[in-house]
């Protein structure tokens, strides 16, 4: 078996298996290292064909850090192969192991935003918002990994599901952080804040701007990206014939909705 940790966390994507964290083998595992590992991955699935479509940003929602022994963000491509419009019928719940749902705010890049901007300033760079559901998965048996670990694991990205998407106007971004969200499934209810998400969404795709400006490996955000915040409550393991929802008060934003089969 190839020691490479790149092809070796592809492999386990692509026969949904899970491998030992990378940090076991490779104490030294720092966040650089990670994301050079995580640049070979999508050169990897670039060449296969598959198109990146934007970037999702994990744990950005403070409030969950000491659940997963993590200090700090991560982020990683999303793909036209991981992503969908979430519509009122059932979607089959991505083949990969661990899996958990998380609600999140998603934006789509009318122009390029640059790392510097103040708030309103991205705000003007986003065409549109949307409400829906990311899917994360755990390569790493009972997800338990270090920071480095998820960077290098493409920011633990299974799927997306964007919901109804609407123009992002001056009064929607100034609510968004103050919007409450509640999720609700099989035996469930947690809620959340837009400020949990480093203070508010568009504060997280700042701090994306910044990161990537940080990484001459990694291509700068362009318009048309979609950008996925971070999961507004924590993740919550998911399986087939479940239906979660949500509702959402402060924001002129609609709930949503999704069953697996």
């Amino acid at each position: 078996m190839t020691r490479d940790p790149a092809t070796r966390l592809l492999a386990a994507y692509d026969s949904t298996a899970q491998i030992a964290p990378l940090s076991e083998g490779l104490p030294d595992l720092d966040e650089p290292a990670a994301y050079a590992i995580a640049h070979r991955i999508t050169a990897l699935r670039e060449a296969r064909g598959e198109r990146r479509m934007g970037r999702k940003i994990g744990f950005t929602n403070r409030s969950i850090w000491p659940l997963y022994g993590v200090s700090g963000p991560v982020w990683g491509p999303v793909w036209d192969s991981t992503l969908h419009e979430l519509t009122d019928a059932p979607v089959a719940l991505p083949a990969q192991p661990e899996p958990r749902l998380e609600p999140e705010i998603i934006f789509g890049l009318g122009r390029a935003p640059r790392t510097g901007m103040s708030p309103d300033q991205i705000a003007a760079c986003i065409d549109w918002v949307s409400h829906g559901f990311e899917i994360v998965f755990s390569p790493f048996p009972g997800w338990r990994f270090t920071g480095p670990d998820c960077a290098a694991a493409f920011a633990l990205h299974g799927a997306l599901y964007i919901g109804p998407r609407q123009p992002l106007t001056a009064g929607l971004a100034a609510d968004l952080p103050a919007l409450r969200l509640t999720l609700t499934g099989p035996g469930t209810t947690l809620t959340g804040r837009g400020a949990d998400v480093l203070d508010g969404p568009i504060q997280a795709l700042s701090y994306l701007l910044d990161r990537l400006a940080a990484d001459p490996d990694a291509p700068p955000l362009a318009a048309g990206e979609i950008v996925t915040t971070g999961t507004l409550t924590d993740a919550v393991p998911v399986a087939a014939g479940q239906t979660w929802h949500t509702e959402i008060d402060g924001a002129d934003l609609p709930g949503a909705a999704i069953t697996f089969r």
